[in-house]
């Protein structure tokens, strides 16, 4: 069987028709379903997602016609071919005019007919959705001024964009969790003139290990007890484009070896295979730890952090940059007017005044999630206080002495800071540490290794309530 060229629902009321469309089809790499009418071929168009579907159009019942209408009206996203003995003129216009891509009349003129009018098909397919792609990134319009930010701060990131975006330098983005590192990724790459080709991103710590090095090299069919199909891997995917490896951190140091080779090679070995590619990718990677430290304590390799740390850009957290918070603010209101159909005009006076006061430890993220929450609560077209939520109510503006805990160390101080939100959200979560390290957007093996570092690893008892003993 050759290698999987997708999946085709044949429809026809005769069940030879049905035979002789998948003892051709399968042997070519498809996968076949086969349904005996308009109506079931229907209901197995709705359930599963198929590529193609190949129907005839008179069967009793629902016929080719009335389930090219069906298909349609459902908006079913499928390249349809009529094959019919029916082969006049007014039956191939109204096949086309109900949205079928291709018309062959039974019997078949040639045994691969059917064959080479799948992989035409699918070749245009491949086409369209490359369109559909490029367009939508094009509407989203992934540039400089759509990063928000008028301080010195986020202008100084924004001046340093510009000038490295046309090279392929590795960069390093670095910043606390919410500060927007995918969006300055996305901001280098469509601004560079690699933006006509593949921009792919991958939270290192959001996959297990287990799979990470498939999903960055590929594999070949039979690589490992799941592997039923070959793979090609994200670095193959953004082959003369971008790969952003997100929480570059969070790679365990077999995977930070097999990076670096790959990255100081060009070219990468899919698992299984006995033969190297060779791949044109720029890489940008981000993190929210302080890989220098990481280097030190033997957790990152110093020969990959000099590799990927060629440029760096440091995004500052919010509460250094609180001149951006209205623009941002007006920002989240009109995407969200539009995305909920919701009319909000602004926020008043007081409750900027509480957001302003605020600290974001969620940084831009947090602001954004706080601003939408407003919005659904509003009673009417401005944003008061009383749709702020507890925490931010509650806040104040705080004090250098809050986050120097020990002294003006950075080092002991980013120690003591990761050990207090560990503790904070092992608290919150009642001791739960797959969802503490959700909270804390970090990968359950690091959570571990981080509590068994600061003295964590035992259970967090729950606080009792006052006069229960």
């Amino acid at each position: 069987m050759g290698k999987d060229k997708g999946t085709v629902l044949v429809v026809d009321d005769e069940q030879m028709m049905r035979e002789i469309l998948v003892g051709l089809l399968e042997p070519h790499g498809y996968q076949v379903e086969t349904a005996a009418d308009g109506r079931e071929g229907l209901a197995k168009a709705e359930s599963q997602a198929f590529d193609f579907i190949i129907t005839d159009l008179k069967m009793p019942g629902m016929d080719g016609f009335a389930l090219l209408d069906e298909l349609q009206a459902r908006g079913i996203d499928a390249g349809v071919l009529v094959i019919s003995a029916h082969d006049e003129i007014d039956n191939r216009v109204q096949v086309f005019d109900r949205g079928a891509v291709g018309f062959i009349a039974k019997p078949f003129q040639r045994e691969d007919e059917v064959l080479l009018w799948l992989e035409s098909a699918a070749r245009l397919r491949r086409l369209a959705r490359q369109n559909r792609r490029l367009q939508q990134e094009v509407e989203e319009r992934f540039s400089f001024h759509q990063i928000i930010g008028k301080s010195e701060g986020m202008q100084a990131v924004f001046r340093l964009v510009a000038k490295i975006a046309d090279y392929k330098t590795s960069v390093l983005v670095t910043g606390e969790s919410g500060t927007g590192k995918e969006l300055i990724a996305r901001a280098i790459h469509y601004a560079s003139s690699r933006r006509k080709r593949p921009l792919v991103a991958i939270n290192c710590g959001g996959i297990p290990e287990t799979l990470l090095e498939s999903e960055l090299f590929g594999h070949e069919k039979g690589a490992f007890t799941d592997a039923h199909r070959a793979k090609k891997g994200l670095f193959l995917e953004a082959d003369g484009g971008t790969l952003f490896l997100d929480e570059i951190g969070e790679l365990s140091l077999p995977l930070q070896v097999k990076l670096l080779r790959a990255l100081q090679e060009e070219e990468v070995r899919p698992l299984g295979a006995s033969r190297t590619i060779k791949v044109d990718v720029r890489i940008i990677a981000a993190t929210a730890r302080n890989l220098r430290e990481e280097v030190e304590q033997g957790a990152f390799r110093e020969d990959l952090f000099y590799r990927i740390n060629v440029l760096t850009i440091e995004l500052p957290p919010l509460r250094r940059r609180k001149e951006d918070i209205p623009l941002l603010v007006d920002h989240f209101i009109g995407k969200y007017n539009e995305r909920l159909g919701l009319s909000i005009r602004r926020m008043d006076p007081e409750c900027m005044k509480r957001i302003l006061a605020y600290h974001w430890p969620g940084n831009v993220r947090e602001l954004e999630n706080v601003v939408e929450r407003a919005m659904v609560l509003a009673e009417g077209d401005i944003l008061t206080v009383d749709t702020l939520p507890p925490e931010i109510l509650e806040g104040r503006e705080p004090s250098p002495a809050d986050f120097l805990p020990e002294g003006l160390s950075i080092k002991k101080n980013a120690k003591s800071m990761e050990r207090r939100l560990i503790a904070l959200a092992l608290e919150k979560t009642g001791g739960n540490k797959t969802k503490a390290a959700e909270l804390l957007e970090i990968s359950l093996p690091a959570l571990l290794y981080k509590m068994k570092e600061y003295g964590l690893a035992k259970p967090v008892k729950k606080k009792e309530k006052k006069g229960v003993p």
